[in-house]
């Protein structure tokens, strides 16, 4: 089973591919929009990431 963090890095990789693609196959006005729609996805897995961290040190017992 990957790791979380390893995920992230995929994660990672894929946007920077599929930023410099992006580049090269459409017009500025639609490479806008993407890079809106891509900080967009980023802060929602930042949330998700938090929220996970968050969930994970709930469940945790205290001592």
């Amino acid at each position: 089973m990957p790791t979380y963090s390893s995920s992230v890095s995929k994660y990672h990789s894929q946007t920077l591919w599929v930023s410099d693609l992006t580049k090269s196959c459409y017009q500025n006005d639609q490479q806008l929009k993407l890079r809106s729609l891509q900080a967009e996805v980023d802060s929602l897995l930042e949330q998700l990431q938090n929220l996970k961290e968050q969930r994970q040190t709930a469940s945790d017992p205290e001592e």
